[in-house]
């Protein structure tokens, strides 16, 4: 597929790119423009997400293809374009002895900040994510949840223009997971950080993304807008303050497919009408029938849907 930008300026963008390990075929062409703001990569295991990363990242050198990270080619200036990124690995792999503080002010140390302003930074970042009390522990005594918040805080404490986040809700309760995904939000809105977040979680990557890449099997299947690719045909969502029934049978008395979710909520299946006629109906049943109308949207599908039929395209694409 073309490569399909996803915001007004390309933070990262590839054409063609190719990555392979011996026989096996990692990345088969891909073609993205990842823009601003904070994107989702999906996929499943071996669709080609960390392989992608390390190609971003400057870690490995891709076998054909272009590849662009904030305008420089990670290929050839690596060194430089790491200065201008963040990573938390998906690993939890960090040294047990350092205390948070000490390893956040490294890293920052490392990005170009001097000593003092680095363990400055660190201490501002490590209580923006919840770890201030905790920040002189040592790593090694902190749970799950406490390391993710480090590796997110060392990410970010030097101001990155872009910030990648490899798995960062991995290994955390529900609670916890919705935590880290507020504390992201909220991080990226705040201080005007473009993210990258990889991730199978589909449901977390619908709250807390604008847009989104899929992967599978080393290509691009899908990207674009969250909200673009979940509008789904011509079918309307019709949201009333009673009677939800009622209008269900009279738009189905003009044949139009409707039924009623509860007493307040009418989904109207996709037709060949155009939208606007199908909400013109609605409406005029909904006068009709003298009710009180609280909204008409459009039909929305899952991301998960929206990945499902995209993957499941792929396949029989594929030879």
């Amino acid at each position: 597929m073309g490569a399909v930008r996803l915001g007004d300026v390309a933070i990262v963008e590839s054409a063609g790119v190719v990555k392979r390990f011996g026989a096996t075929m990692a990345l088969a062409g891909v073609d993205m423009a990842i823009g601003e703001g904070v994107t989702g990569l999906l996929g499943a295991n071996g669709a080609g997400k960390t392989t992608l990363l390390t190609l971003i990242l400057g870690l490995r050198n891709r076998d054909d293809g272009r590849l662009s990270v904030l305008g420089a080619d990670p290929t050839t200036a690596g060194p430089e374009v790491r200065q201008r990124l963040g990573f938390a690995p998906e690993h939890h792999q960090l040294p047990g002895d350092m205390t948070a503080a000490d390893l956040v002010a490294h890293i920052a140390r490392m990005h170009g900040l001097p000593k003092v302003g680095a363990t400055q930074r660190a201490s501002d970042t490590l209580w923006e994510v919840g770890l201030g009390e905790e920040r002189f522990r040592p790593i090694g005594t902190m749970s799950t949840g406490q390391l993710q918040r480090v590796k997110l805080a060392q990410a970010v404490a030097h101001h990155p223009e872009l910030v990648i986040l490899d798995e960062p809700t991995d290994g955390l309760d529900p609670m916890q997971r919705a935590d880290m995904l507020g504390l992201i939000s909220r991080l990226a809105t705040e201080h005007g950080i473009h993210m990258l977040i990889s991730s199978h979680h589909l449901e977390e990557v619908e709250r807390v993304c604008n847009s989104v890449v899929m992967l599978d099997a080393g290509r691009v299947t899908r990207a674009g807008q969250i909200s673009d690719l979940t509008v789904g045909g011509t079918g309307v969502i019709v949201e009333v303050y009673e009677r939800a029934a009622d209008l269900a049978g009279a738009l189905a008395a003009t044949g139009l497919e409707a039924r009623a979710d509860n007493d307040e909520v009418v989904r109207v299946a996709a037709t060949e009408a155009r939208p606007a006629e199908t909400t013109d109906a609605v409406r005029d049943a909904v006068a009709d029938l003298g009710l009180r109308l609280r909204s008409i949207l459009p039909e929305h599908r899952s991301l998960a849907e929206v990945f499902g039929a995209s993957a499941g395209a792929a396949g029989s694409a594929a030879p």
